[in-house]
């Protein structure tokens, strides 16, 4: 059975939509990973880019509520940002972690300079991930 992981964050527009691709990207076949936002809106294209930047391919997501998974048991619920883990439904879950990020669609300036934030992120998001596989048993196949 595969291992189920839900990533959330407030608008699942950047940093809920990284973690989920780079959660199905080390995790392999022995995850399913799903996304949400407490107030979804938009999946950033600074998000899709820097993304792609690592051969992972968020341009079909789409931002989603968490109202989708209500009552949908997972193995693991990871928020992204305090405000999901302050306002976000109760989910059913063996494991609960919070990993607060900086919200790189909140950074102002040049396209350059934005890209540069939504790396950042990523790769900080990258690295909890990375140690989250390596911490836990592997997820069956």
């Amino acid at each position: 059975m595969k291992q189920r992981i839900l990533v959330l964050c407030t608008g699942n527009s950047a940093r809920s939509q990284m973690g989920e691709g780079l959660f199905r990207a080390e995790g392999g076949p022995g995850v399913e990973v799903f996304s949400a936002g407490t107030r979804p809106s938009l999946v950033r294209p600074e998000a899709i880019a820097v993304m792609k930047e690592l051969g992972i391919d968020l341009s079909g997501h789409r931002s989603k509520s968490v109202d989708e998974f209500i009552g949908q048991p997972f193995d693991l619920v990871v928020t992204v940002c305090d405000n999901a883990r302050d306002t976000c439904p109760i989910f059913p879950a063996e494991e609960r972690l919070h990993w607060s990020f900086e919200d790189p669609a909140a950074r102002e300036g040049t396209e350059a300079e934005r890209l540069a934030e939504f790396r950042r992120i990523r790769d900080q998001i990258h690295q909890r991930v990375k140690a989250f596989f390596e911490q836990s048993p592997s997820p069956a196949a």
